[in-house]
This record gives structure tokens, sequence and C-alpha cells, in this order.
């Protein structure tokens, strides 16, 4: 199994700035995208941000120039930078990892708990 650990939200006044973390562990042979998601109330889960193993990056337009996503392969651990944050950007944010378990033979998707992110006016 893989486990994602998620940490860093709170709550942040319009235009301050958040990071996130995401550790990945448990049995591991290779973790391919990583990327963090968020869900809305009443809204559904939408990406924000992925990146690939070798480091290519893919934003929502709506975080375009504010978000900076990024990854330690060594330690198996995505980051979400955020900065100029908005009170639509409230939501829990959950991290996603697509990997693949020793001794597997396919890549799955593993999900974080979610951390609550809330950006006020």
């Amino acid at each position: 199994q893989v486990q994602l650990v998620e940490s860093g939200g709170g709550l942040v006044q319009a235009g301050g700035s958040l990071r996130l973390s995401c550790a990945a562990s448990g049995s591991i042979f290779r973790i391919n995208t990583m990327g963090w998601y968020r869900q809305a109330p009443g809204k559904q889960r939408e990406l924000v941000a992925v990146i690939h193993t070798h480091g290519g990056t893919n934003y929502a337009d709506s975080v375009k120039g504010r978000f900076t996503i990024s990854r330690d392969n060594a330690k198996n651990t995505v980051y979400l930078q955020m900065n100029s944050l908005k009170p639509e950007d409230t939501a829990v944010y959950y991290c996603h990892a697509a990997a693949v378990e020793v001794g597997g033979n396919y890549e799955y998707d593993y999900w974080g708990q979610g951390t609550q992110v809330t950006g006020s006016s």
C-alpha cells in the first residue's frame, strides 16, 4: 500500500501565502505523476496542478502565476506553494499520486486525506 500525508493547510488573509506538503510512504516502487486537487463546498473536485516524473507541470488557469508545484523525488514528496491567495481558493486540497507498488505491475491512483485551505476576505 501507498499512503499520502498532507500538511500545511490553514487560514490566511487574502493576498497571503501557504505552502502545502504531501509525503508518500509505504511499498513504493515508482511514483509517476503527483498533483494537487481541490474541492470547495457544493462543487466537484478539480485539478489544481500536476507535476510529472521529470518535472513537467500543468496548472489550472485559475492558479497560473500564483501557485507553484514542485517535488523532491528522493523524499517522495510534492509541494504546492500558494501565493496571492484569494477567497475563491478556499477548499479542501487533496494530494494525488500515480504510483506502482513494489512487486506490482500496474499504476494505481492514491489520495491523501485532504487539508483545509481558507482564504479570508
